[in-house]
């Protein structure tokens, strides 16, 4: 069955990461044996720009019916902070019901984390975010806006739907991952304050649980979390959590496992004929368009994820395992500018060693 796929290269050098996900995708494809077609969409900063479009009329329906997006950056240093980020990441994840984002958080051979002490073996879990409801959903407004007597409100919303469809797809995930350290989902939170909201998570968590026996159910408060990430992020073995929090502490651990260069992620929507969106989580980095100097690992990590989804099992272990060959034999840093080798070097790196 071939595979269509859309590409959304983005702003800055996310196009030149993008082209290194790609080329890492032919080779592969030719290697294993499977089909796959490219459509792509120039939406980003530049079209902004130029026609005042984010995503134009019938974009979400088209991309609706292709299997997955693979997505280069997003950020404009012309476009105003949030636009872009929420005219389009935002609208698709919500539009397409992406409501779960999926983020590894591995360390790579040769790659350095800050923890002292900490190798590979200890920082290796995922944290399974619900993506499409809390604060993000938009309810809030402003009273007497920009007087000394303004009022700002923002409401996080949870349903019961949302937080269970999320809890069910975690608990499933962690059996297919099947730890030889142990099964166990950790469901992050806040119940001791957040009393309403993350009393129906904790309390769905609870109720979700009982069909997962051979699961360990575990809890921590986010501020707890975020100190174990770093004590002791050998402890996890895959976090599920909301979608606030979840966007924080994926930002820990994308330090923890190296940097923004090497952390990509998914953004998925589970269900038969759903479109998932796959994607580096580095940013434009707009200083350094054109330059051949920054690090694509995390985009051809988004496009091992996406390959993955896919149902391509045997592909994606040969990319993860020639990505971890080129970051423990050949990169000297993942830095942009300092890895030993251009952006489509690393390419070519990872191509070479997929075999």
């Amino acid at each position: 069955m071939t595979t269509k796929i859309a590409v959304i290269g983005g702003d800055g050098t996310g196009p030149e990461v993008t082209a290194e996900a790609l080329k890492v995708l032919k080779a592969v494809s030719q290697l294993e044996g499977f089909d796959y077609t490219l459509h792509d969409f120039d939406f980003g900063g530049e079209r902004y720009l130029r026609t005042g479009e984010i995503l134009p009329e019938g974009a979400v329906q088209e991309l609706s019916e292709i299997d997955a997006i693979f997505l280069g950056a997003v950020g404009h240093p012309d476009v105003a902070p949030g636009i872009l980020e929420k005219g389009l990441l935002l609208e698709l994840r919500f539009q397409l019901d992406q409501y779960i984002n999926l983020r590894p958080v591995k360390l790579y051979p040769g790659v350095e984390t800050p923890l002292a002490g900490k190798g590979t073996d200890d920082i290796d879990f995922v944290v399974v975010r619900e993506n499409t409801e809390d604060l993000y959903c938009g309810v809030g407004g402003f009273m007497k806006k920009g007087t000394a007597d303004e009022v700002a409100s923002q409401t996080a919303l949870y349903s019961r739907k949302g937080c269970e469809r999320c809890l069910r797809w975690a608990f499933e995930f962690t059996q297919r991952r099947n730890n030889p350290k142990g099964k166990m989902l950790t469901l992050v939170a806040k119940t001791n304050v957040l009393t309403y909201g993350h009393d129906l998570w904790w309390r769905t968590f609870e109720e979700v649980a009982q069909d997962y026996p051979d699961v360990k159910a575990d809890y921590n408060h986010v501020d707890a979390c975020c100190m174990w990430m770093v004590k002791n992020p050998e402890y996890y073995d895959v976090i599920v959590t909301t979608n606030m929090f979840g966007d924080i502490i994926t930002d820990l651990g994308a330090m923890i496992q190296g940097g923004m260069g090497v952390a990509a992620g998914g953004n998925i929507n589970p269900d038969p004929g759903g479109t998932s969106m796959f994607e580096p989580m580095g940013g434009s980095a707009p200083k350094y368009t054109g330059r051949n100097v920054i690090n694509p690992i995390a985009a051809i990590a988004a496009m091992q994820m996406l390959i993955e989804h896919a149902g391509h099992t045997r592909a994606a272990e040969r990319v993860l395992s020639a990505i971890q060959k080129v970051t423990g034999e050949k990169m000297k840093s993942q830095a942009a500018g300092q890895m030993g080798y251009g952006t489509s070097e690393v390419g070519d790196l990872v191509c070479e060693s997929l075999s």
